[in-house]
């Protein structure tokens, strides 16, 4: 079902938003060469809860931490642990923490120490799909939209745009209707509403759109071809005349 929010639950809404982005903020501050993913995961987790929020990825559907923390060929779902980032990586962290009652989703590819103009190229551009998709975006705006916005300009740079996995409304529950795919024909789809909140979050591949869920720990996906991906990820509230990006 459709979730449409009323001004209160909109305001109750803002706080797990606004500590998922200091959240991230925070370990933009201190994410490095030489740190294990894990260890990024226990910033998340000491940072979220020093505010009163609970880290909404813990244990949902059985998922062992608080972020995901996705290196390089890593598309998204990595699961933290022993891995080292290493100076040239790109790390993207995925958050989503719970207050209120309500959730707040978001997440940041990070660029470590030395990396390469392809890859620093490639999280830019993940990051304009994200502002392309909101231009203009309001209530009555077909849902495809999104997915076309971030489509064309991602492939208009050569690169794969993930079609296994998609955006998705956010409030109350951590995934909730409607899916928000990154690609899509202009014009279709349902009509947004105002007071809907949903999670756009392109997932943008330096080579071939095709993924790779791993089936030995259940969540980790890859790239087909080993390139590398990038993520960026905002909670959007669909107002009558434009948008509010609720984590930024």
């Amino acid at each position: 079902m459709l979730s449409v929010k009323s001004e209160q639950e909109i305001e109750l809404m803002r706080e797990p938003c606004r500590i998922v982005k200091e959240t991230l903020e925070y370990v933009g501050k201190h994410i490095c060469a030489g740190m294990t993913t894990k260890e990024v995961d226990e910033l998340v987790y000491k940072y979220i809860t020093a505010n009163g929020a609970t880290p909404s990825s813990l244990g949902y559907c059985g998922y062992p931490a608080s972020a995901c923390v996705s290196v390089n060929e890593v598309v998204v779902h990595g699961i933290p642990g022993d891995r080292v980032i290493e100076d040239g990586d790109i790390v993207s962290v995925d958050i989503t923490a719970e207050k209120n009652g309500f959730n707040g989703d978001a997440a940041r590819t990070f660029m470590i120490g030395n990396v390469s103009e392809e890859k620093r190229r490639l999280v830019e551009v993940a990051r304009e799909c994200f502002f392309k998709a909101i231009e203009g975006l309001k209530a009555g705006t077909p849902l495809f939209d999104i997915g076309y916005a971030v489509q064309t300009h991602a492939e208009s740079h050569g690169y794969g745009v993930v079609r296994a996995l998609v955006g998705h409304g956010i409030g109350r529950e951590m995934h909730e209707d409607p899916s928000v795919p990154n690609y899509g024909k202009k014009g279709t789809g349902m009509r947004l509403k105002a007071g809907m909140t949903i999670c756009i979050e392109p997932m943008i591949n330096m080579g071939t759109y095709k993924v790779i869920f791993d089936k030995r720990d259940g969540w980790t996906v890859t790239t087909a071809d080993k390139k590398p991906s990038a993520h960026y990820e905002n909670t959007v509230l669909i107002r009558e005349d434009g948008v509010e990006i609720l984590t930024l």
